[in-house]
Formats: structure tokens, sequence, C-alpha cells
């Protein structure tokens, strides 16, 4: 599979090219026109096309004829270039899992369907409410759910919310959307369909569920109430490691496998999906093809998230300071692999037992996960949107630190890098482009505290009362101080030669 192809002998990718692609490449095997949309996904982007499409792509060539196909949503304007490239393609797209090894690529059919929201709101809708719908899955970024951080509550004053709650048939966020299809099933006597996040949020379900009922009561308290007693919101854990597709990625698609694909996905061997089994309109039966179905999936999302989510964020920061683009040359520094693995020790005491999960084994195949050279994945994809991920991915285990007394060196470390990385530049003097929601004040605060920590963690949204506690501030303080006076290297040595000192 690995042979190039000369690039004149590239064929385009649609449904009428797939018998000539399959000497070449996994190709579906099923007909995709006998396939009922009973799940919408809202936000197609990589990380649904390597995870939850691949699965859905398995589990029709082992169940043909199925009824849980795949229809598509983009909610943003910028979703227009997805609509554009895989209406081109038929909805097919390739997917090739890239290990230091080899590469294997695969052609997904699994979406049939893909519809862009801000073209025609109340098809969405309408398709959302066709008794067809029975799931409704999200990758909406973490920032996407319109939770404020500092306090578990729903941002109802956010712009979308107050538009959506204002203008109910022409909505623009996710709420708005879901809400006004399932006042559409109420009313015509028809069961509601399942919300499943596939976010990296702890308790994805449970805050999905708070969010859209806190906008659905809103606009109607019966409806919020009937939404709150009916739809099954399940908890899951998504796991791949999943790059933003770049042009090189095409052209090593056109040139290794001999297809033209607009937007191809890369991605790890690495794959894992654990979701809680709570659906009230039924489900696809995909631990047929290696889907985890269990009672609690707690464990597991905190594992993932507290292990690896953190790590991406120390890998991010401290990489962007020291000059580095990837993760896997950024894992290539001893410094930087000392420091995840002491942050990964670190944060162990606070998870519970996973079952099945050896957890030392876990952590070092997130290490070898990480390092792997194939992926590319760029730092600036694991740093972004710092405000929405730092909290869920840092401060809960910061806080379960501090209330067991133990050590926050990486973890608080890790909040130090962030602010260093939001002052704009690297260790060289160079720009980083702060792509963030809260961009503007973050790196104003952030320029104007210097070394002093305070102005950002007075940003009571994001850190709640953990400005309270002496114990993170003196930690983070101390930090940060020594990354704006000695760079992230000489800061990283000296707590690396310290502890090695205890």
């Amino acid at each position: 599979m690995n042979n190039p192809i000369k690039t004149e002998s590239a064929i385009k990718l649609n449904e009428a090219s797939l018998p000539d692609l399959a000497s070449r490449v996994h190709v579906p095997q099923y007909d995709r026109h006998q396939i009922t949309n009973s799940i919408i996904h809202i936000g197609v982007g990589g990380f649904h096309r390597a995870h939850q499409a691949l699965y859905l792509d398995q589990y029709f060539h082992q169940t043909p004829n199925s009824d849980w196909g795949i229809c598509g949503v983009g909610l943003l304007e910028w979703d227009k270039r997805m609509r554009d490239a895989l209406n081109s393609q038929d909805c097919l797209y390739t997917l090739v899992e890239r290990s230091p090894e080899r590469d294997d690529a695969r052609v997904i059919g699994a979406i049939t369907q893909y519809l862009f929201a801000p073209e025609n709101r109340q098809v969405v809708i309408d398709a959302l409410a066709h008794p067809n719908c029975r799931i409704v899955t999200l990758t909406i970024t973490e920032g996407g759910y319109y939770y404020i951080e500092g306090s578990g509550e729903f941002d109802v004053n956010h712009p979308t919310i107050q538009h959506d709650l204002q203008h109910p048939d022409q909505p623009m966020g996710v709420y708005g959307f879901l809400t006004a299809a399932l006042d559409q099933r109420q009313r015509q006597g028809l069961t509601p369909f399942t919300v499943l996040s596939c976010d990296n949020l702890q308790g994805n379900g449970n805050i999905v569920k708070k969010m859209l009922t806190s906008f659905a009561e809103l606009r109607d308290p019966e409806l919020g109430r009937w939404i709150a007693d009916h739809v099954a919101f399940p908890n899951c854990m998504v796991d791949r490691i999943t790059p933003a597709t770049t042009p090189a990625d095409i052209e090593m698609v056109r040139d290794q496998f001999g297809i033209e694909d607009a937007w191809p996905v890369v991605a790890e061997p690495f794959l894992q999906w654990v979701v809680e089994d709570n659906f009230c309109a039924g489900r696809p039966q995909l631990e047929t093809v290696g889907v985890q179905f269990t009672d609690d999936v707690h464990p597991y999302e905190m594992m993932k998230i507290r292990l690896l989510n953190a790590s991406h964020l120390l890998i991010g920061y401290l990489g962007t300071l020291m000059g580095y683009s990837y993760v896997h040359e950024t894992m290539a520094d001893p410094l930087i692999r000392q420091a995840v693995e002491h942050l990964m020790a670190e944060v162990t005491p606070t998870l519970q037992p996973v079952p099945g999960i050896d957890l030392d084994q876990y952590k070092q195949t997130l290490i070898e996960r990480f390092a792997n050279p194939k992926i590319r994945d760029q730092l600036p994809r694991v740093s972004l949107n710092g405000s929405a991920k730092v909290p869920k991915w840092v401060l809960s285990s910061l806080r379960d630190k501090l209330q067991q007394d133990g050590a926050i060196d990486y973890l608080s470390l890790t909040i130090a890098a962030w602010f260093r990385y939001l002052n704009g530049q690297d260790d060289q003097g160079q720009p980083i482009s702060v792509d963030d929601p809260m961009a503007d004040t973050l790196t104003q605060r952030a320029q104007s505290g210097g070394a002093d920590p305070s102005h950002l963690l007075s940003l009571s949204e994001l850190f709640g009362d953990l400005c309270q506690s002496s114990h993170f501030v003196a930690a983070v303080t101390h930090h940060l101080q020594n990354l704006s006076e000695l760079g992230a290297q000489a800061t990283l040595s000296q707590l690396l030669t310290t502890q090695s000192l205890l």
C-alpha cells in the first residue's frame, strides 16, 4: 500500500470511481443507497470522520442495509468548505492511519448526506425533527457548549444564545436547532432522539443535558421539562489523535494512494470509544466493531482527559515557547518528555481505578503516541482555545490535588506556561498567534501582568475560587517568573534537577 502511484494516474474520489479505487485501497463494499440516516452529526471535522464515522463504516460492512447512516450538519459559515469538499465527492473521503512503520488508507462511506445550516436552517430543523432521526451526535469543540467554567452554569448572555431565544425559527447555535426540532417532535407526538456529545468534556452528557434543558426552559418551561424527562444524554469518552489536514496530507494521499481527495483525514492507529449505554430511541450494535458500552464512563474519561489532554496542553505551551512546531519534535526533547512523565505521575493519584486498564501501560502508550513522527500534529492545534480547555483538562486535577495536599508542580507549570504563551512571543522573540475566543482579554491581561499571574487568575469565569489557594497562586507565580526571566528550557531544567535531588 505504500508504493507511490504516479500523480497523473490519480483518480478523483466519488461514488463512480470506487470500482477503480478498489485495487488501491479499501473501499465501501456495502450499498450506500440502502442506508437510512438515523444519526445526525453536528460539527463534521477531522475527528468525527476519523472516529465515529469509521466505526459506522466498519459496522455497515458487517450489517448491510442498516438504518444508522450519518447525515452531517455544519452550523458555522466556515463549514462551507467541508460542505463543498464532501458534496463534490458524494460525501466520501479517505482516512489514512499513519504509524511509524506504515500507512494504511481506506475510503469511508458512512456519511451519505451533508446539510449546511446557514444556507437553509429549516431544512436542518426538519431533518432533526424527522422520525428517522434517532441519535444526534456532537463534536462542536469544548467552547461550543456555552458553559461558564467558574460556576458551571449556562451562559445565557452569550450573543448566540440571545439570538436563538429571540429568533426560535432561525437559530444559529446548537441548542436553538435541537430545541426547535424537539419542540416539533413533542407537538407531533413523536419520541425524542438521543443527544450524544463526543467532545472532550468530563461528564459531556451531563453538561449538554444541563445546558440544553436550561435553554429550552427559557423558551418554554414545559418543553424544557419534557426534554429533561425524555431525552437521553449518554456520557462518552472518545480518543484518537487526529491532526488538522494539511496540503502535504492531500498531496500524500494523491501520490501514495492515487486518490484526488479534496479533504482527506490523517490519524494515528490508536482508536477508543467508551459510551454509557443510555439511549432513548435505540442504537446500532457498535460493540461488534470495538466500541465499549458501560454503565459508568467516568473513570475512562477522567483517565483520558487528565492524562492525554492535559499533557497535550503542557506540550503545546512549553513546546511553542521553546520554538518547536510539532508534537513529535517537542517530545524528542528529553526535558519535555520528562516533564510530561512527571505531569502524568502527578495526576495519577486523582484517578479512579479504570476497569480493564493498566495505568502504567496506558501512560507509556501515550508517550509513544505523542512521539509518532508520522502524525505531525501541529502545536497550534493542541494549544488553541485554552480558555475552554485549561479549566476542563487541568483545573479539575488541580482542585483534587489541593484537596489531597499533594504536589502540583507540573499542573501549576502548565498554567504558568499558558500565561507566558498568552504574552504572544516565544523565548526567541518570535510572535505567537493566540487562537482563543477570549484572546483579546487574555492577551491584554497577560501582557499587563507580565510575570505576575494575578491579572489572569482573577478571571473567576475560568478559575473560580482557585485564586484563594495561596499554595496554587505561589506555585504559578514561581513558574511564571522563571519562564519570564529564564525561558522555558532553563525553567524545566531547574525544576527537573530540583526534583531529582528530592
